[in-house]
């Protein structure tokens, strides 16, 4: 044996996810005669019980879509605006907004589920929410990752006395769990469950988004219900670039995907294949090419289209590749505009679902940090997000953000073609740090050719503010070392392993023979489950 995840295979659908049950419940709507869109809300659903605190019906996110029936890419918007009763004035910095009740945005996540139903599924919201709402009824044991993060997040969340005790009597009312501890979510269930019977319309503008207003506003927060009843969903056309043969598609600004694809165009040109696979060449122009990209975003942040077509241009990428091979150090920053006070701590998932029919999705979701804003609506299950510490309230940024603006999301789900025909979903979760796993993930599989499971466990990197870049540590010492001499702040981590360099799920598609090869990330508790 080598140690490795075997290959998943299928002819008759498949869903890649971060977590088993909410592998499988996507899989059991597949087989009870449900299209990837309803298979992409069961599983979206049940990855609300299973991993609360990494995404939820009161996050947000974007899909990048393949539709059969229309034989075109679409990509699904359901990142809301910033609400119009955000009081921005009242901010000077990032910290400001880590946690709390003003951190939360406006909701879009259910309507972003409910919208892929409607517009492509056949299943009725109570068919596709009903895994969901068993496992939420039951309970489930948790696993090792779970386990990890509430273990790691219930101190943190003590110290914040004005909503700790909601949130501890929502997930832990007999105290802490661990390794093995049954996670029962009643309330949850019963949420899920009058979604299910009355429509998105109950949060939107019905009695589940009263008490969370009310709720949000005894704590101080500022959302209203006019903020909920502005959310809608958005469909967008994709933004595409080739490398490797495909095309890669993903969402357009707000969504900052574009850093991935111009990262994929400045690595297009070069000849990565003739060059060690993980050795010093290979990695230090990956990583400046990240580092590049990551700056034009940064500095022209959600763009006009005619900007965005100015920085994914020939010219624009002939001139950044001839800094990318200079051999100069990059310094600049990877997250904000101004370099931030502390690590990132975003928590996102993302999936991918095919369908024996000839659909594919990818989504990315989250409630920013991990269990988002840790606001706990009493009575509900609900966990409300914190995305609007990824407004930027920075005084004198250009990005500055005020109410009503976009969203501008560092989420990049991504779905390739080749020939016009489907081929790859394929999406990370990681803050700043999914459109530079993406990148490294592309050129493992399309460049060195290694398979697709073997693709996403290969070594990754995440790159922070000026030149810090952190390896996991299956990188070899003298390589990292190498790097180090080549103007790189490069660390490896203490683990071979580590959810920083995300948490990747994908699925590819054979034209020829049909066959669906599924891929997850042991970063996280990846599974593949067929139908």
């Amino acid at each position: 044996m080598h140690g490795r995840r075997p290959t998943m295979t299928s002819r008759h659908g498949m869903v890649a996810a971060a977590h088993p049950l909410a592998a499988q419940a996507g899989a059991r709507v597949l087989a009870q005669g449900g299209n990837a869109f309803d298979a992409a809300a069961a599983t979206a659903a049940a990855l609300n019980v299973v991993e609360p605190f990494m995404s939820g019906l009161a996050g947000m996110g974007f899909a990048t879509l393949w539709v059969a029936a229309e034989q075109r890419v679409r990509v699904l918007d359901f990142v809301p605006p910033i609400p119009a009763s955000f009081p921005t004035e009242r901010f000077s910095k990032r910290s400001d907004l880590e946690r709390g009740p003003l951190a939360v945005a406006s909701p879009g996540n259910l309507a972003g589920w409910c919208e892929l139903v409607k517009a492509y599924g056949r299943k009725s919201l109570a068919e596709v929410f009903a895994p969901a709402i068993a496992l939420a009824r039951d309970g489930f044991a948790l696993a090792e990752f779970g386990a990890a993060e509430f273990e790691e997040n219930d101190p943190l969340l003590k110290n914040r006395p004005a909503f700790y005790p909601a949130w501890a009597q929502n997930y832990q009312p007999d105290g802490a769990l661990h390794l093995g501890s049954l996670l029962v979510q009643s309330d949850l269930a019963q949420t899920l469950s009058e979604i299910a019977a009355e429509g998105p319309e109950h949060f939107y503008r019905g009695a589940l988004g009263e008490k969370v207003v009310t709720h949000l506003q005894a704590l101080g927060g500022s959302m209203t219900m006019a903020d909920l009843a502005a959310v809608k969903t958005v469909w967008r056309e994709p933004l595409a670039a080739s490398f490797r043969g495909l095309t890669v598609h993903v969402p357009p600004p707000p969504c900052e995907g574009f850093q991935f694809l111009l990262t994929l165009r400045l690595l297009d040109g070069l000849d990565l294949a003739a060059l060690p696979k993980d050795g010093a060449d290979h990695l230090d122009l990956v990583y400046r090419a990240i580092r590049l990209a990551a700056g034009e975003r940064i500095a022209h942040n959600n763009p006009s289209p005619e900007k965005l077509a100015e920085i994914l241009s020939d010219a624009s990428v002939e001139r950044l590749r001839k800094r990318l091979t200079d051999g100069k150090p990059v310094t600049g920053p990877t997250e904000q505009w101004t370099p931030q006070e502390s690590e990132d701590p975003a928590h996102t998932t993302s999936f991918s679902i095919a369908d024996s029919e000839g659909n594919l999705i990818c989504i990315t979701q989250s409630l920013g940090s991990p269990f988002g804003s840790g606001v706990v609506v009493p009575g509900t299950g609900l966990c409300l997000n914190n995305f609007l510490y990824w407004a930027d309230v920075q005084p004198g940024s250009p990005n500055r953000s005020k109410p009503g603006d976009e969203l501008a999301m560092c989420m990049s789900p991504s779905l390739s073609t080749r020939d016009g025909k489907p081929v790859l979903a394929l999406g990370t979760p990681g803050s700043y740090g999914i459109m530079q796993t993406q990148a490294q993930a592309m050129v493992q599989h399309l460049v060195f050719g290694l398979p697709l499971q073997e693709a996403i466990e290969a070594p990754r990197a995440r790159l922070w503010d000026g030149r810090l870049v952190e390896i996991e540590n299956r990188i070899a010492p003298e390589t990292i070392a190498e790097l180090v001499r080549r103007g790189h702040d490069a660390r490896a981590f203490d683990v071979g392993w580590t959810m920083r360099c995300g948490g990747m799920q994908a699925v590819a598609v054979d034209p020829a023979t049909g066959v669906f090869t599924g891929a997850a990330d042991p970063r996280r508790d990846g599974y593949v489950a067929t139908p």
